[in-house]
């Protein structure tokens, strides 16, 4: 997919323009046009050539685009619109003064003028002409789009403030001619006024698209431009852009972790709230996995990077963000359809205004007013805007709290999910075994943990490592052991302390000694509440048990129970045994329990799923990426394989499942934005145009004055 910026776009008509205009070039499978963003996305095997020269023929113009950090200069265009706002308010007041003063409130005049209506017509207009030099744009851009065959809002500002200038031009000019000293209605300072207006409209447009596009400009600003890097034993600050892959950089106390890497030595407490929205500061030490545009809250470490440039973590989500919000929603399509044709029917629409009106005999004054006040007032922008607003809105904000929307589809449609799948190993539970209990037996009560710590640190199996840390926890005195052996059947064994020492599954101690009913009983225990039973022996008899399990995240339960509180109905999918499945999804409480399912069988069941509605399907290994592309919404737990990451189109930064249910929450919200937008955005032309064009002139007596047109238009979007 590739992304260009698209300048000269001013309303919803033009980015319909362009996305025709694109669409309609060979090769091109998709293409996405983003006013608020003026981007543009593009997939097929058209070149980038051919996609710019179509863009330049509709009118317009294209450039590939980069996820650079706005600079200066981006606000160059805010600050000529209030420049061209100020010179025409300094113009418009004294034109004001002059046209309507004097009439509505016997406001005094220069005796030159006072009581010369041509003079006060003539002035009128020049400085109505310099207002409409100043924001002559209008008029270039809008006759460009007439030429282009592609009529914006700018065409509409344009015809509507040119009508009423020609028109009071060629009054004054009659007056001129026939000496005629009598004050005809003159729309200098509606031709003046329209155009203030609608830049005032620009202004504020401006200004909210700024604030729009706040979140992605914050995430883009969280890199640090610069680096401390170790250089033959000496310290050397160097720009953010030479740092290579195996660089050893030096992060103190205070200072932003410059880009991915692992800590070679020291250790810190690192702020990671910009990447995962977790406030507390995480512990790290050697070996330890630290991501650019964290913080060290305190500590001194150095460390070599792993990811540099558009690789690191923060330039994956800036892209994800930036992907997100240029993309297009299906929601939108109804805006699309609309804003292609908007521009056109409503010149049609002020065309039969006008016509209708002479031919009731109102007259040319009357008739004008009407058919410029249907231009001015109808407002294309507003259609356009409401949707990649709320999207960019949504994706930012959900951006800063550790939950990534891949697409502005996701964003829309995870609001609309009805079951959430999940994967039990690393998404329900924590994805590696602790110990739950340590039993002795018999007489031995003081020493089957000590002997199970020796045998165990010297193994490299998941179940040692939890035996090793919890009794490493509990200050267990640690043996030396000989003669170490892995035994076949799941087992160990070693001299310790001069005793041959046997720690082993419950399969391999029948298969090594006899196992006393005691024994088996608590086993069945232990196996019945989803545990693991580790035994440990001497050659003789059994003198300890410890359990092993994968526990329940302690937020699973919790995350769980919201979103079943939000309508939701939870399943979760698994390959476990019934047994161990069943005790951990009661814990979690999920309503559904789907066990023995096979990593092939996981899209059968999602598909199966489907049938009782959207299905959102959460998982982090690669196990999970069939089940996640299956899934109408796949959301990957961020410290998952990048295989499950990159077939989900949502990613939880913060490793925690309680996320769904807020990334759910916020497509709701966004999609009630959305829908919300386009409402106020339909229902005000459908209001602004007919009561522009007099419809109600003879049942209430309301006529629209085009300067109160221009008005609503400059603030509707």
């Amino acid at each position: 997919m590739e992304q260009y910026s698209v300048t000269g776009m001013n309303c919803a008509a033009c980015s319909a323009r362009v996305e025709k205009a694109v669409s309609n070039v060979e090769g091109v499978t998709m293409c996405n046009v983003n006013l608020l963003t003026n981007s543009m996305e593009v997939e097929g095997t058209a070149t980038t050539q051919s996609v710019i020269k179509a863009v330049k023929k509709a009118g317009y113009g294209a450039t590939i685009k980069n996820n650079r950090i706005p600079k200066e200069s981006d606000s160059k265009s805010e600050t000529s619109v209030i420049t061209r706002l100020v010179v025409s308010v300094i113009f418009l007041l004294p034109l004001m003064y002059v046209s309507m003063g004097a009439m509505m409130w016997n406001w005094p005049l220069p005796s030159g003028i006072s009581h010369n209506h041509i003079a006060m017509g003539l002035l009128q207009a020049v400085l109505a002409a310099i207002i409409m030099v100043v924001n002559q744009r209008f008029f270039i851009n809008g006759f460009k789009g007439v030429i282009h065959l592609a009529p914006n809002m700018d065409t509409l500002v344009s015809l509507g403030s040119g009508a009423s200038y020609i028109y009071s031009l060629v009054v004054l000019f009659r007056m001129i001619i026939h000496h005629d000293n009598s004050m005809p209605d003159l729309y200098f300072e509606s031709a003046a006024m329209i155009l203030t207006l609608i830049t005032v409209g620009k202004m504020l447009e401006a200004r909210s698209k700024g604030k729009t596009t706040n979140a992605i400009k914050g995430l883009m600003e969280l890199a640090p431009k610069t680096a401390t890097v170790l250089v033959d034993g000496s310290e050397r600050i160097v720009p953010i852009e030479e740092l290579k892959k195996g660089d050893v950089f030096i992060v103190k106390s205070g200072d932003s972790i410059p880009v991915d890497g692992v800590i070679i030595e020291g250790n810190a407490a690192i702020d990671e709230a910009t990447i995962t929205g977790e406030s507390i500061p995480v512990d790290k030490t050697v070996g330890a996995s630290v991501t650019g545009g964290t913080i060290c809250s305190s500590g001194y470490i150095r460390c070599e990077a792993t990811r540099v440039g558009q690789d690191t973590t923060l330039s994956q989500i800036i892209k994800m963000v930036n992907e997100a919000s240029s993309s297009k929603a299906p929601i939108a399509a109804i805006a699309d359809k609309v804003s292609g044709v908007f521009v056109p029917v409503v010149i049609g629409i002020a065309l039969v205004t006008f016509v209708v009106w002479m031919l009731i005999g109102k007259g040319v004054s009357f008739s004008i007013a009407r058919a410029v006040s249907v231009l001015v007032i109808s407002c294309p922008c507003a259609l356009g805007l409401a949707t990649p607003v709320a999207i960019m809105v949504g994706s930012g904000v959900s951006a800063k709290r550790g939950i990534l929307f891949k697409t502005a589809t996701a964003l829309e449609n995870a609001g609309k999910v009805k079951v959430v799948a999940l994967d039990k190993t690393g998404t329900i539970t924590a994805g590696k075994p602790v110990v739950t209990d340590s039993i002795s037996i018999g007489s031995n009560i003081s020493d089957h943990l000590e002997m199970a710590y020796a045998l165990e640190s010297k193994s490299e199996h998941p179940i040692a490592s939890a035996i090793v840390s919890y009794a490493s926890k509990k200050g267990v005195k640690l043996h030396e052991v000989a003669e170490f052996g892995v035994l076949p059947g799941n087992g160990v064994a070693g001299i310790v302390e001069g005793r041959k020492i046997l720690v082993g599954s419950l399969a391999f101690m029948i298969s090594q000694l006899k196992v006393t009913s005691e024994v088996m009983a608590q086993c069945n225990v232990f196996s019945a509440e989803g545990k693991t039973p580790i035994l440990i022996a001497t050659e003789a008899e059994v003198i300890g048990l410890i359990a092993v399990a994968d526990v329940v995240r302690e937020d699973s339960a919790v995350a769980i129970s919201k979103l079943k509180s939000m309508g939701i109905h939870t399943v979760m999918l698994t390959g476990d045994n019934e047994v161990t499945a069943t005790v951990i999804g009661k814990l979690a409480g999920v309503d559904e329990i789907i066990a023995g399912v096979r990593p092939e069988e996981k899209a059968i069941k999602v598909r199966e799923l489907k049938m009782q509605g959207r299905v959102a399907m959460v998982g982090d290994g690669i196990n999970d990426a069939p089940a996640l592309t299956t899934a109408d919404i796949g959301i990957a737990i961020g410290n998952g394989t990048d295989i499950a990451i990159d077939a989900a189109d949502i990613v939880l930064m913060k490793n925690s499942i309680m996320d769904v249910a807020e990334g759910i929450n916020v497509s709701r919200k966004t999609l009630r934005n959305i829908k919300q937008n386009l409402f106020w955005a339909f229902i005000y032309n459908v209001i602004g145009i007919p009561l522009a064009a007099g419809v109600w002139y003879y049942a209430f007596g309301w006529e629209l004055n085009p300067m109160f047109g221009a008005a609503a238009m400059s603030l509707s979007s």
